[in-house]
């Protein structure tokens, strides 16, 4: 199994090599079917303000706007997309394997939208002004030949995974209450390799505990990267200005 990847601009671009099975989320083409390319693209973080003429977001429907994007980037076969308003320098890429079997992460980390699970919702103004910008995305290639209940306990540790670093964090609510689990966009995705048959893929197994192992690393290395770039915007564009001469 051969896997690439490029960061095009404002645009993650993991190619499979050939037509793979996906387990998603995403807002384009998510659930379980095949493809060969992963998109994951930047959006504005003030949507509302970058509207088109006549109100209509630049993006309007994500599906079809995230279908030309990956058209626009030559990601012309199957594939999935996802949508964040993380800065693609704050990407995080990391390799974890254990007796044979590996899984790479891609992850974008956002918090702004930060909630509990099983919290009641946000005001409606407030899920739609900020959904992009407080998103956790993670996506996971693995060369393990996944069966669908194995893709749903990749999904099911993942989740606890990605819960435990917010919780150890002390990240907040959107609102500033205690005790964030996730965001209230989060997408995730699990790319299925043609290595060795994995049928179980919880806590107690090795594949359970590379995933688990690997996105702990990867929320909080992206946590830190994307507070590093709130703290950074909340400095003024001078600040900004100098973070972008020293990179």
């Amino acid at each position: 199994m051969i896997t690439t990847f490029r960061v095009d601009d404002d645009t993650l671009i993991i190619d499979l090599g050939q037509p793979r099975t996906v387990l998603s989320s995403a807002p384009y083409r998510g659930g379980l079917l095949r493809a060969r390319y992963i998109l994951n693209h930047q959006v504005p973080s003030d949507p509302i303000q970058r509207q088109q003429p006549g109100g209509r977001r630049v993006w309007g429907d994500p599906s079809r706007y995230l279908s030309k994007v990956a058209v626009r980037r030559g990601a012309h076969g199957p594939r999935v997309g996802l949508m964040t308003a993380v800065p693609m320098t704050k990407l995080v890429v990391m390799r974890e394997q254990a007796e044979g079997l590996w899984v790479e992460g891609f992850l974008t980390v956002g918090v702004s939208n930060a909630v509990r699970a099983g919290a009641p919702l946000p005001p409606a103004a407030h899920r739609s002004d900020r959904a992009t910008v407080g998103t956790i995305n993670i996506i996971l290639v693995t060369n393990a030949r996944l069966t669908a209940s194995a893709m749903v306990g990749v999904v099911q540790v993942m989740t606890e995974s990605k819960a435990a670093v917010l919780l150890d964090e002390g990240v907040p609510t959107w609102d500033g209450g205690p005790g964030a689990t996730g965001t209230g966009t989060d997408a995730v995705v699990v790319a299925s390799g043609d290595g060795p048959t994995v049928r179980y893929s919880g806590t107690h197994t090795a594949l359970g505990e590379v995933v688990g192992r690997l996105v702990g690393r990867g929320v909080r290395e992206g946590l830190t990267r994307y507070r590093h770039w709130v703290s950074q915007a909340e400095a003024g564009p001078e600040c900004a200005r100098s973070e972008g001469q020293t990179r």
